[in-house]
């Protein structure tokens, strides 16, 4: 990330239709820097850039995007696995493949940085050259924007949809106007949720922004890294990277930090950005029961309305948060394969699965927490 000027970088995110924090040049510069998102952890970064050839604008950025090489699939959040498979058992290699996403961070936002949309479409011409020339089996645009996605179509490229689930502000004056504007079955429950964790002596404090100290940050680490040993695995994210964070990015975090008997347990992280806040990280020192909920969901929305944030992003997957009023969208993604036949398989599967995705948003869509209007 060092070979691209930042402020040129943040300049170009800011101009599209969907920027989010987690493509600025310093959230990615941190995953590259800390080692969180490297070649030794399977996320070999290859930038791709675009600049004017012509006065007078010659040299100004036109056009960037990151793709990374990978040998793997682990931290996607889009699942190919089954495609990697089936290459395997027919002779071929699908790893290495590239993928332009943001390590780890399921966040739908704007992927191909661009003045324009013709230099959004030599973006993609240019990855297409670079897979064939590296002999990559394929090209993956993870969580990409509406824009994005219109230019991968017209390519040629095959879409992709996930579903995730947002919770929007309808301008409520409170938490308790906001539980109003819920069925009477969802608002009894939320209500017993925190009720739950208010008796057994749980009290939260949000820190925003510079307010985040070191300490904080260690505790949240502490916290964040337990989460992931308690199944099984390591964090993907190292502490260095949360320090970057705090050094480079302070304004883009709030942590909501849990004390019971005046001991720090818990702790949430959401990020920030454009008025819109992002559920990332949680994590546990002692077992409470909705703790979980009340620190993802019912605090970060409490704080959404108190400040006029307009939308809550609970990440990926979880059709358990409907019932904290988190709502379903649709996200998007973009795939080009190099193999012809394969190309054409996994078009089929798409649309086989586009079909049941459509069939489960309808559903979904049909069991609104909110009150019918």
């Amino acid at each position: 990330m060092r070979n691209v000027s930042a402020k040129d970088w943040d300049a170009l995110l800011e101009a599209q239709t969907e920027p989010t924090p987690f493509m600025r040049h310093a959230y990615l510069s941190a995953m590259e820097e800390s080692g969180s998102a490297s070649a030794q952890s399977g996320w070999k970064l290859q930038l791709v850039t675009l600049r004017h050839a012509m006065p007078p604008k010659v040299g100004q950025l036109a056009g960037a995007a990151v793709l990374y090489i990978k040998p793997h699939s682990y931290g996607e959040y889009v699942f190919d696995w089954a495609w990697a498979d089936a290459y395997q058992r027919h002779g071929l290699n699908y790893y290495p493949k590239a993928v332009s996403a943001v390590p780890f961070t399921p966040v739908p936002g704007s992927r191909l940085l661009a003045d324009s949309s013709q230099s959004q479409s030599a973006l993609l011409s240019a990855m297409v050259e670079l897979a064939q020339n590296e002999d990559w089996s394929s090209l993956h645009l993870l969580f990409l924007s509406n824009d994005d996605l219109q230019v991968t179509e017209t390519a040629g490229w095959l879409s992709r949809h996930t579903v995730q689930f947002h919770w929007h502000n309808a301008a409520y004056d409170d938490f308790e106007v906001f539980l109003r504007a819920l069925n009477q079955e969802k608002r009894k429950k939320i209500k017993q949720e925190r009720r739950k964790v208010a008796e057994a002596g749980v009290v939260f404090k949000a820190f925003e922004g510079a307010q985040i100290q070191s300490a904080d940050w260690d505790f949240f680490y502490q916290c964040y890294a337990q989460t992931y040993f308690e199944h099984g695995n390591a964090p993907y994210l190292n502490r260095d990277f949360f320090q970057r964070m705090q050094d480079t990015m302070p304004q883009n975090w709030v942590l909501f930090i849990a004390e019971k008997n005046g001991q720090r347990m818990a702790c949430s992280l959401i990020g920030l950005g454009n008025n819109v806040a992002y559920g990332r990280y949680w994590g546990a020192l002692e077992r409470v029961d909705c703790l979980h909920f009340e620190a993802c969901y019912y605090q970060p929305i409490a704080w959404c309305i108190a400040k006029g944030v307009e939308r809550f992003e609970g990440g990926a997957q979880g059709e358990h948060k409907m019932a904290r009023a988190l709502l379903p969208v649709k996200a998007n993604s973009a795939h080009w394969l190099a193999h012809p036949g394969f190309a054409d398989a996994v078009e089929k599967y798409l649309e086989k699965e586009g079909h049941g995705v459509a069939a489960y948003m309808e559903n979904l869509e049909g069991r609104s927490p909110l009150k019918a209007k």
